[in-house]
């Protein structure tokens, strides 16, 4: 990625601004996002920012060589507000992007997935299990990767689809918009150093793997440099549950906060209650591996507490 036009959707948000900032210093990238989860604060100046929407007929997509399509809906609450919205958004706003920069002549697209439809899963997954759309955020994600398929093999263009595992970066970077939103790492860190309890779902015992942005923003750099197509983990493989994510954040905050358990909100049948990455097909194909541990990443969302 040296000298390319990228253009980034959902720029402006967690994942896409560090990507786009990422980026900037070799190729002139571009930012395209609606502001709904994304501020133009989070970027550089070395990105050219778009307020329009994935939805529109008039992206910046002339002479783009490489999409990165992050713009959604990301997450179950988000979508079940509004349903067709989150259609529209996922779905609609995908294949109105790729088929702009196809039309301009870009036969370069990573896209995000998500890893929620492998379901609870407390071993790593691998990309060629079966998977469920059980929420309509994970239908439209699924969507997605038909569509990417679709386009490859109709268009003979280089589609890869990217499954995100726990992406995390904490309220010192690019999560602080995201509020409710943001992930747990951010929002117990955040609460834990304010001396409040984080509230934890269940009994706490759910686990994630929890991977930390620089690397996925990396991750999504190679797989447009090797100019992959099908569908990629990209993901640590080690899990941790919450219960010892708070005892971590403590540690590192100096702090003794207890969480507070309440009644999970979100219906048992659709939540997922534990996740680990198979993230050797993206190694061998590109070399990827994370580089930010567990603990060097509470490390780093603790400083900004610090």
């Amino acid at each position: 990625m040296h000298g390319k036009r990228v253009l980034v959707t959902g720029g402006a948000g967690f994942i896409g601004s560090n990507l786009a900032n990422h980026l900037a210093d070799d190729n002139d990238v571009l930012a395209v996002d609606d502001c709904y989860l994304g501020t133009p604060d989070n970027l550089d100046e070395g990105v050219e920012f778009h307020d329009v929407s994935v939805v529109d007929d008039d992206l910046p997509t002339e002479d783009v060589d490489v999409l990165f399509h992050l713009a959604a809906l990301s997450s179950y609450p988000m979508h079940e507000e509004d349903p067709t919205k989150g259609a529209r958004v996922n779905v609609e706003g995908f294949v109105n992007a790729v088929e702009q920069v196809r039309e301009d002549g870009c036969d370069t697209v990573v896209y995000a997935s998500t890893s929620s439809i492998y379901g609870d899963r407390t071993e790593p997954s691998p990309e060629d299990m079966e998977v469920t759309a059980r929420t309509g955020y994970e239908a439209s994600k699924l969507a997605r990767e038909r569509y990417g398929e679709y386009f490859a093999y109709h268009y003979d263009m280089n589609v890869a689809g990217m499954r995100f595992f726990s992406v995390y970066e904490g309220f010192g970077g690019a999560e602080g918009h995201k509020d409710e939103y943001a992930n747990l790492i951010a929002q117990f860190a955040d609460e834990i150093a304010d001396g409040e309890a984080p509230v934890i779902y269940g009994d706490g015992t759910q686990t994630r793997d929890f991977t930390h942005v620089s690397d996925v923003a990396r991750g999504l750099e190679l797989a447009a440099d090797h100019e992959l197509t099908g569908i990629y983990n990209l993901g640590t493989g080690e899990s941790y549950s919450l219960n010892t994510l708070v005892e971590r954040l403590n540690d590192e905050l100096g702090t003794d906060v207890e969480p507070e358990y309440v009644e999970n909100p979100i219906p048992e049948k659709v939540y997922v209650h534990d996740t680990m990455a198979d993230a050797s097909k993206m190694h061998e194909a590109t070399g990827w591996e994370p580089r930010i541990s567990f603990e060097e990443g509470l490390k780093r969302v603790c400083s900004y507490y610090q």
